[in-house]
Protein backbone atom coordinates (compact mmCIF):
# COMPACT_ATOMS: atom_id res chain seq x y z
CA UNK A 1 0.00 0.00 0.00
CA UNK A 2 1.24 3.55 -0.96
CA UNK A 3 1.67 5.99 1.39
CA UNK A 4 -0.23 8.58 -0.91
CA UNK A 5 -3.35 5.85 -0.56
CA UNK A 6 -3.77 6.32 3.09
CA UNK A 7 -6.12 8.96 3.62
CA UNK A 8 -5.55 12.52 6.22
CA UNK A 9 -1.76 11.26 5.73
CA UNK A 10 -0.49 14.16 4.08
CA UNK A 11 2.05 16.30 7.15
CA UNK A 12 4.20 14.32 10.20
CA UNK A 13 4.87 15.90 13.39
CA UNK A 14 8.15 15.95 15.14
CA UNK A 15 7.97 15.62 19.18
CA UNK A 16 11.42 17.37 18.95
CA UNK A 17 14.26 17.18 21.82
CA UNK A 18 12.04 18.52 24.40
CA UNK A 19 7.98 18.89 25.32
CA UNK A 20 8.81 21.54 28.01
CA UNK A 21 8.41 24.96 27.01
CA UNK A 22 10.93 26.71 29.00
CA UNK A 23 13.66 24.05 28.08
CA UNK A 24 12.56 24.84 24.49
CA UNK A 25 13.12 28.19 24.90
CA UNK A 26 16.90 27.64 26.49
CA UNK A 27 17.67 25.17 23.46
CA UNK A 28 16.32 27.96 20.68
CA UNK A 29 19.36 29.95 22.22
CA UNK A 30 21.87 27.57 22.07
CA UNK A 31 21.07 26.26 19.26
CA UNK A 32 20.80 29.60 17.12
CA UNK A 33 24.67 30.51 18.94
CA UNK A 34 25.54 27.34 17.34
CA UNK A 35 23.91 27.61 13.66
CA UNK A 36 25.35 30.85 13.44
CA UNK A 37 28.76 30.40 14.21
CA UNK A 38 28.46 27.18 11.76
CA UNK A 39 27.22 29.74 8.96
CA UNK A 40 30.33 32.55 10.14
CA UNK A 41 32.63 30.00 10.34
CA UNK A 42 32.51 28.00 6.82
CA UNK A 43 31.56 30.60 5.08
CA UNK A 44 34.74 32.53 6.21
CA UNK A 45 36.75 29.34 5.55
CA UNK A 46 35.30 29.21 1.82
CA UNK A 47 36.05 32.94 1.47
CA UNK A 48 39.91 32.81 2.68
CA UNK A 49 40.21 30.05 0.70
CA UNK A 50 39.04 31.79 -2.29
CA UNK A 51 41.17 35.24 -1.82
CA UNK A 52 44.64 34.50 0.05
CA UNK A 53 46.90 32.41 -2.81
CA UNK A 54 48.68 30.95 -0.44
CA UNK A 55 45.74 28.57 0.21
CA UNK A 56 45.03 27.95 -3.51
CA UNK A 57 46.18 23.89 -3.20
CA UNK A 58 44.00 20.86 -4.05
CA UNK A 59 44.11 20.47 0.11
CA UNK A 60 42.56 23.68 0.60
CA UNK A 61 40.58 23.67 -2.37
CA UNK A 62 39.03 20.07 -0.56
CA UNK A 63 38.25 21.83 1.93
CA UNK A 64 36.52 24.70 1.26
CA UNK A 65 34.02 21.70 -0.49
CA UNK A 66 34.08 20.22 3.28
CA UNK A 67 33.18 23.90 4.13
CA UNK A 68 30.21 24.53 1.59
CA UNK A 69 29.27 20.55 2.56
CA UNK A 70 28.84 21.32 6.62
CA UNK A 71 27.24 24.53 6.38
CA UNK A 72 24.65 22.83 3.36
CA UNK A 73 24.50 19.84 5.99
CA UNK A 74 23.61 21.91 8.90
CA UNK A 75 21.12 24.31 6.97
CA UNK A 76 18.92 21.51 6.23
CA UNK A 77 17.89 20.34 9.31
CA UNK A 78 18.93 23.90 11.89
CA UNK A 79 16.29 26.10 10.39
CA UNK A 80 13.25 23.93 10.81
CA UNK A 81 14.96 23.16 14.41
CA UNK A 82 15.25 26.54 15.68
CA UNK A 83 11.58 27.10 14.05
CA UNK A 84 9.90 24.41 15.80
CA UNK A 85 11.69 25.22 19.21
CA UNK A 86 9.24 28.06 18.98
CA UNK A 87 6.22 26.22 17.97
CA UNK A 88 3.53 24.25 19.80
CA UNK A 89 3.09 21.80 17.28
CA UNK A 90 6.09 20.61 15.15
CA UNK A 91 4.37 20.09 11.54
CA UNK A 92 6.07 19.22 8.66
CA UNK A 93 4.27 18.63 4.95
CA UNK A 94 5.43 14.73 3.56
CA UNK A 95 7.06 16.82 0.96
CA UNK A 96 9.13 18.82 3.00
CA UNK A 97 9.90 15.63 4.79
CA UNK A 98 11.13 14.23 1.46
CA UNK A 99 12.99 16.78 0.31
CA UNK A 100 14.32 17.72 4.34
CA UNK A 101 15.98 13.80 4.27
CA UNK A 102 16.99 13.90 0.61
CA UNK A 103 19.13 16.85 1.20
CA UNK A 104 20.58 15.86 4.00
CA UNK A 105 21.37 12.40 2.95
CA UNK A 106 23.33 14.00 0.18
CA UNK A 107 25.69 16.28 2.12
CA UNK A 108 26.23 13.70 4.77
CA UNK A 109 27.65 11.18 2.07
CA UNK A 110 29.02 14.08 0.63
CA UNK A 111 31.03 14.66 3.66
CA UNK A 112 31.55 10.99 4.31
CA UNK A 113 33.27 10.39 0.67
CA UNK A 114 35.18 13.75 1.23
CA UNK A 115 36.40 12.90 4.10
CA UNK A 116 38.37 9.69 2.11
CA UNK A 117 39.32 11.99 -0.70
CA UNK A 118 41.02 14.64 1.58
CA UNK A 119 43.04 11.23 3.51
CA UNK A 120 44.20 10.32 -0.35
CA UNK A 121 45.46 13.93 -0.78
CA UNK A 122 47.51 13.89 2.53
CA UNK A 123 49.17 10.69 1.21
CA UNK A 124 50.04 12.11 -1.68
CA UNK A 125 51.29 15.09 -0.52
CA UNK A 126 53.21 13.57 2.32
CA UNK A 127 54.34 9.89 0.29
CA UNK A 128 54.99 12.17 -3.23
CA UNK A 129 55.94 15.30 -2.36
CA UNK A 130 58.15 15.85 -5.55
CA UNK A 131 55.00 14.57 -7.93
CA UNK A 132 52.25 16.15 -5.36
CA UNK A 133 51.14 18.94 -8.08
CA UNK A 134 50.99 16.70 -11.28
CA UNK A 135 49.36 13.94 -9.30
CA UNK A 136 46.97 16.26 -7.80
CA UNK A 137 45.84 18.56 -10.65
CA UNK A 138 43.27 20.90 -10.15
CA UNK A 139 41.00 19.05 -13.18
CA UNK A 140 41.39 15.66 -10.74
CA UNK A 141 40.49 17.32 -7.70
CA UNK A 142 37.60 18.96 -9.76
CA UNK A 143 36.83 15.53 -10.69
CA UNK A 144 37.15 14.32 -7.61
CA UNK A 145 34.58 16.42 -5.89
CA UNK A 146 32.26 15.93 -9.17
CA UNK A 147 32.21 11.85 -8.23
CA UNK A 148 32.10 12.30 -4.65
CA UNK A 149 28.56 14.51 -5.49
CA UNK A 150 27.18 11.83 -7.78
CA UNK A 151 27.51 9.21 -5.22
CA UNK A 152 25.58 11.29 -3.03
CA UNK A 153 23.15 12.60 -5.53
CA UNK A 154 22.13 8.71 -6.10
CA UNK A 155 22.48 6.92 -3.05
CA UNK A 156 19.76 9.48 -1.23
CA UNK A 157 17.97 9.49 -4.10
CA UNK A 158 17.16 5.54 -3.50
CA UNK A 159 16.68 5.86 0.04
CA UNK A 160 14.69 8.74 -0.10
CA UNK A 161 12.29 7.13 -2.82
CA UNK A 162 12.26 3.65 -1.11
CA UNK A 163 11.01 5.48 2.30
CA UNK A 164 7.98 7.51 0.89
CA UNK A 165 6.87 4.50 -1.16
CA UNK A 166 5.72 3.00 2.22
CA UNK A 167 2.85 3.48 4.17
CA UNK A 168 1.98 5.53 6.95
CA UNK A 169 -1.68 5.15 7.96
CA UNK A 170 -1.00 3.96 11.96
CA UNK A 171 0.72 7.17 12.65
CA UNK A 172 2.19 10.28 11.83
CA UNK A 173 4.01 11.41 15.09
CA UNK A 174 8.20 11.22 14.31
CA UNK A 175 9.52 10.51 17.23
CA UNK A 176 12.82 12.90 16.47
CA UNK A 177 13.30 16.31 15.31
CA UNK A 178 14.13 16.29 11.51
CA UNK A 179 13.14 13.24 9.15
CA UNK A 180 15.64 10.93 9.47
CA UNK A 181 15.90 7.66 8.42
CA UNK A 182 15.56 5.41 10.96
CA UNK A 183 12.62 7.21 12.91
CA UNK A 184 10.62 6.82 9.79
CA UNK A 185 11.08 3.16 9.15
CA UNK A 186 10.14 2.46 12.61
CA UNK A 187 7.08 4.77 11.87
CA UNK A 188 6.26 3.22 8.60
CA UNK A 189 3.21 0.63 8.88
CA UNK A 190 4.70 -1.65 5.77
CA UNK A 191 7.32 -4.12 5.34
CA UNK A 192 10.73 -2.34 6.09
CA UNK A 193 12.96 -5.15 5.64
CA UNK A 194 13.92 -4.05 2.00
CA UNK A 195 14.78 -0.41 3.11
CA UNK A 196 16.64 -1.78 6.34
CA UNK A 197 18.47 -4.10 3.32
CA UNK A 198 19.22 -0.82 1.21
CA UNK A 199 20.16 1.24 4.22
CA UNK A 200 22.65 -1.62 5.33
CA UNK A 201 24.41 -2.30 1.87
CA UNK A 202 24.62 1.42 0.75
CA UNK A 203 25.71 2.11 4.43
CA UNK A 204 28.57 -0.24 4.61
CA UNK A 205 29.60 0.56 0.99
CA UNK A 206 29.97 4.42 1.66
CA UNK A 207 31.38 4.35 5.25
CA UNK A 208 33.06 1.00 4.55
CA UNK A 209 34.75 2.65 1.40
CA UNK A 210 35.81 5.91 3.13
CA UNK A 211 36.87 4.29 6.08
CA UNK A 212 39.05 1.45 3.89
CA UNK A 213 40.59 4.80 2.14
CA UNK A 214 41.43 6.87 5.05
CA UNK A 215 42.79 4.04 7.41
CA UNK A 216 45.55 2.69 3.70
CA UNK A 217 45.72 6.08 3.47
CA UNK A 218 47.44 6.64 6.64
CA UNK A 219 49.35 3.50 7.13
CA UNK A 220 51.43 4.68 4.40
CA UNK A 221 51.47 8.41 5.65
CA UNK A 222 52.31 6.87 9.19
CA UNK A 223 55.29 4.70 7.84
CA UNK A 224 56.92 7.66 5.39
CA UNK A 225 56.96 9.78 8.52
CA UNK A 226 58.66 6.89 10.86
CA UNK A 227 61.24 6.84 7.89
CA UNK A 228 62.39 10.42 7.99
CA UNK A 229 65.07 11.42 9.47
CA UNK A 230 64.46 14.79 10.46
CA UNK A 231 62.49 15.29 13.56
CA UNK A 232 61.33 18.48 12.12
CA UNK A 233 59.78 17.12 9.29
CA UNK A 234 58.09 14.65 11.37
CA UNK A 235 56.40 17.05 13.42
CA UNK A 236 55.51 19.36 9.84
CA UNK A 237 54.32 15.98 8.51
CA UNK A 238 52.08 14.89 11.86
CA UNK A 239 50.93 18.78 11.70
CA UNK A 240 49.17 18.88 8.51
CA UNK A 241 47.35 15.09 9.03
CA UNK A 242 45.96 16.59 12.92
CA UNK A 243 43.18 18.40 11.77
CA UNK A 244 42.06 16.02 9.31
CA UNK A 245 42.74 13.07 11.78
CA UNK A 246 40.82 14.97 14.59
CA UNK A 247 37.47 15.43 11.98
CA UNK A 248 37.76 12.20 10.57
CA UNK A 249 37.55 10.35 14.23
CA UNK A 250 34.70 12.64 15.32
CA UNK A 251 32.50 12.22 12.13
CA UNK A 252 33.25 8.52 10.96
CA UNK A 253 33.14 7.73 15.38
CA UNK A 254 29.62 9.37 15.29
CA UNK A 255 28.47 7.40 12.18
CA UNK A 256 29.21 4.37 13.30
CA UNK A 257 27.46 4.86 16.75
CA UNK A 258 24.41 6.28 14.90
CA UNK A 259 24.07 3.47 12.24
CA UNK A 260 26.13 0.31 12.90
CA UNK A 261 25.23 -0.31 17.01
CA UNK A 262 23.96 -3.60 17.85
CA UNK A 263 19.79 -3.30 17.92
CA UNK A 264 19.61 -4.50 21.35
CA UNK A 265 21.28 -1.18 22.34
CA UNK A 266 19.16 1.16 20.00
CA UNK A 267 17.71 3.94 21.83
CA UNK A 268 15.49 6.85 20.10
CA UNK A 269 16.36 8.98 23.19
CA UNK A 270 20.17 8.17 22.72
CA UNK A 271 19.98 8.30 18.58
CA UNK A 272 18.49 11.52 19.05
CA UNK A 273 21.19 13.21 21.05
CA UNK A 274 23.92 11.78 18.73
CA UNK A 275 22.10 13.07 16.05
CA UNK A 276 22.41 16.55 17.35
CA UNK A 277 26.31 15.76 17.85
CA UNK A 278 26.56 14.94 14.01
CA UNK A 279 24.10 17.21 12.21
CA UNK A 280 24.29 20.64 14.55
CA UNK A 281 27.63 20.15 16.49
CA UNK A 282 30.24 18.91 13.74
CA UNK A 283 29.88 20.97 11.23
CA UNK A 284 30.36 23.99 13.55
CA UNK A 285 33.51 22.18 15.04
CA UNK A 286 35.23 21.39 11.76
CA UNK A 287 36.03 25.17 10.31
CA UNK A 288 37.01 25.54 14.09
CA UNK A 289 39.41 23.00 14.27
CA UNK A 290 40.91 23.34 10.87
CA UNK A 291 41.47 27.46 11.64
CA UNK A 292 42.67 26.39 15.19
CA UNK A 293 45.59 23.52 14.25
CA UNK A 294 46.58 24.59 10.99
CA UNK A 295 49.20 27.09 10.41
CA UNK A 296 48.86 28.49 6.82
CA UNK A 297 44.97 28.67 7.90
CA UNK A 298 45.43 30.71 11.01
CA UNK A 299 48.25 33.15 8.91
CA UNK A 300 45.94 33.62 5.98
CA UNK A 301 43.35 34.64 8.47
CA UNK A 302 45.74 37.31 10.42
CA UNK A 303 46.70 38.65 7.04
CA UNK A 304 42.70 39.28 5.93
CA UNK A 305 42.26 40.88 9.58
CA UNK A 306 44.93 43.28 9.08
CA UNK A 307 44.29 43.85 5.95
CA UNK A 308 40.44 44.68 7.07
CA UNK A 309 41.66 47.04 9.90
CA UNK A 310 44.42 49.02 8.04
CA UNK A 311 41.40 49.61 5.34
CA UNK A 312 38.76 51.23 8.12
Amino acid sequence: MAADNCTGVTEFIFQGLSGRQDVQQGLFVLFLLVYGITVVANLGMILLVKVDPRLHSPMYYFLSNLSFCDVSYSSTVSPKMLADFLSEQKRIPQTLCAIQMYFWGIFGDVECLLLAVMAYDRYVAICNPLLYTVAMPRRLCIQLVAIVYMGGLVDSAIHTCCIFRLSFCNSHIINHFFCDIPPLLALSSSDTSINEILLFFFGTCVVGLSIMTVLLSYIYILTTILRMKSAAGRRKAFSTCASHLTTVAIFHGTLLFMYFRPSSSYSMDTDKVASVFYTVVIPMLNPLIYSLRNKDVKDALKKMVSTKLCSV
